[in-house]
């Protein structure tokens, strides 16, 4: 067991140094990317290109369509849709609600797998879930704006 002892310090010491708040706050960070990047590029081809907002004639037709099996009006449903794959994703860039963000994007998650693609929970949902959930339980770690705002209201009730 002594001959171990030298290996299991250096992987002791190695693991407490990535649980520390910056290796943390580097992970979430590329959570947040990766995560909101999934839906941006979703909500980027629904949209008449350059606009973020604008939706195309054929993202109408798949919501009255393919997405039929959503419990939303067609017309309501896509520029729901819309909005929330791209302003979520970039509250999750900037780490700006990122809890709120996730939990909103878990939902669409949700939606999706429910009304739309119900065989796609393994491995493409699950996997969406799985990052929606480590944003909402850690958030977005040291390099968000929430991070910055909870600096600043600690600042404010301690003066």
């Amino acid at each position: 067991m002594s001959a171990l002892a030298p290996i299991l310090q250096r992987y002791d010491a190695a693991t407490a140094w990535l649980s520390g708040r910056v290796p943390e706050s580097l992970m979430l960070l590329f959570v947040r990317v990766a995560f909101g990047g999934i839906f941006w590029r979703s909500g980027q081809t629904k949209v008449v290109e350059g606009t973020w907002f604008t939706l195309t004639d054929a993202t109408r037709e798949l919501f009255r369509t393919e997405y039929a099996g959503v419990p939303l009006p067609p017309a309501l449903a896509a520029p729901m849709a819309n909005a929330a794959e791209h302003i979520l994703p970039a509250l999750l860039l900037a780490g700006l609600l990122t809890r709120f963000s996730a939990l909103g994007l878990l939902g669409m998650t949700l939606t999706i797998q429910v009304f739309v693609y119900p065989d796609a929970w393994w491995p493409e949902h699950s996997l969406w879930a799985a990052l929606a959930l480590v944003l909402i339980v850690r958030g977005g770690g040291l390099f968000s704006v929430d991070a910055l705002l909870a600096g600043k209201r600690r600042g404010y009730q301690t003066a």
